[in-house]
């Protein structure tokens, strides 16, 4: 008995992470469908301005062209879509409705690419029992698609050198 419970929650949980999959793939094909049809560059989530202090806030940092604050607002954003995207499946696995900080921490965690947040991410609001539990594959300082979870993460094509990843970091 115990076995086929052991047996559906393993089916269960595969179901999700390819559903998680197909919502990865999705998002990273609509948002470069939206910057190669991008026309409007003059409205952003993001205020510019704040962009623009958190940039000069490091001290090597002289001048900023006009485009780069405008960039790093796009990155910024498909961050927090990214981020947004991953915790939200953390919160419908738990059958709740409403986004919270542990769910975002469980992102983070399942997430290698992640990594550089945890320390920013309180994690005592995650229970021991989901640390315990939520599997981590791949290693720190992988370059190229880092696999978590069996997701992988997915770099927008024709942008090698400037990935998510750096992006991320960036934010």
């Amino acid at each position: 008995m115990a076995q086929q419970h052991q047996l559906a929650y393993q089916h269960i949980h595969q179901q999700q992470q390819q559903q998680m999959q197909q919502q990865l793939q999705h998002f990273w094909a609509n948002q470069y469908e939206e910057i190669n049809g991008a026309t409007d560059f003059k409205n952003h989530s993001l205020p510019l301005a704040r962009i623009k202090k958190i940039m000069k806030a490091d001290e090597d940092v002289r001048m900023i062209s006009a485009e780069a604050p405008v960039i790093f607002a796009r990155a910024c954003e498909m961050f927090i879509l990214e981020l947004t995207l991953r915790a939200w499946n953390h919160t419908e696995e738990n059958k709740r409705r409403t986004l919270q900080k542990n769910d975002i921490a469980a992102a983070i965690t399942r997430t290698d690419i992640f990594d550089f947040l945890v320390d920013i991410v309180p994690r005592e609001d995650l229970k021991d029992e989901v640390l315990a539990t939520v599997p981590r594959v791949g290693g720190g300082g992988v370059v190229g698609p880092v696999v978590s979870e069996g997701l992988p993460y997915y770099y927008m094509p024709g942008s090698a050198d400037v990935g998510p990843a750096a992006t991320a970091a960036a934010c």
